[in-house]
């Protein structure tokens, strides 16, 4: 029996940007007048156009009822998200990762995906998840790492502040600590990431109530991207976006400088070791 092809998110994304420019159009609308009926801008609808944004499921249900679409770009949107090998509420985030000039990170509890080694990955995965199969956490893993190397090779700005809890909470034991906080090191060392370390005493900042990844573009607006326990939002207004680059900056003020933790990260690494 025939197996069917995996389908692409991306020429999908661009398939419905052309549907929905085809029938904005047929309807007499335009990018703005849209953006008003479904309650986003119009700035927004030409990006999701251009398949510049992924779409949303609550903005396609949206769509359909003002173009008349009968459900079309909600199904179509599902199997968007359904092809992506990311989780649905990162898939978009992902996807705007690649093509950043700048990703600036802030962790809480874990260490960044970007950052993070392949023990490290399977030790989350099987603490969230202890009886999940084998061949999927390798699957997860495999595609973590996968991201990384494509955020890398896109030569983004990277910045990343981790809070000292992080460094501290034991995920797999003492070798997977040591082997993820030298890794971390190394990527300091190396200049291919600006880190920094935001230390207990460095106070309360509103970016402590989750992680938060803010991303800049060369023609596109800057987003956030917010991710709690198997949940996330990725972020546009651009009210919101300023207030959480603005607590990004008041976090870069008050961490340890780059050098400082550097040197605070390897004394760390060297508690794990027996």
């Amino acid at each position: 029996m025939t197996q069917p092809k995996p389908l692409d998110p991306a020429s999908m994304t661009e398939f419905y940007g052309a549907e929905l420019r085809r029938r904005r159009e047929e309807a007499g609308l335009s990018q703005g007048g849209l953006g008003d009926l479904v309650f986003c801008s119009g700035a927004y609808v030409g990006l999701m156009e251009m398949a510049s944004r992924r779409p949303q499921l609550e903005l396609s249900e949206r769509i359909d009822q003002a173009l008349h679409a009968d459900g079309f770009f909600r199904r179509l949107c599902e199997a968007i998200l359904k092809a992506s090998r990311f989780a649905s509420y990162f898939a978009a985030a992902a996807e705007l990762e690649q093509r950043a000039l700048t990703v600036c990170d802030f962790a809480t509890m874990v260490v960044p995906g970007l950052l993070q080694t392949p023990e490290y990955t399977r030790a989350l995965i099987r603490s969230a998840r202890p009886r999940v199969d084998p061949e999927e956490i390798e699957r997860r893993v495999t595609v973590r790492q996968e991201r990384a190397r494509a955020v890398e090779a896109g030569q983004p700005e990277l910045w990343f502040i981790i809070h000292e809890a992080v460094l501290r909470v034991p995920v797999g034991g003492d070798e997977i600590m040591r082997e993820q906080l030298a890794h971390v090191a190394e990527m300091a060392r190396s200049e291919r990431a600006v880190v920094q370390v935001m230390p207990f005493s460095g106070g309360v900042n509103p970016l402590l109530y989750g992680t938060t990844t803010l991303m800049t573009f060369a023609d596109e607006p800057p987003v956030v991207y917010t991710e709690a326990a198997y949940s996330g939002l990725l972020i546009e207004d651009p009210a919101v976006v300023a207030g959480n680059a603005k607590s990004y900056d008041l976090a870069r003020a008050v961490a340890m400088s780059p050098r400082a933790s550097l040197a605070f990260i390897c004394r760390l690494a060297e508690e794990y070791t027996p």
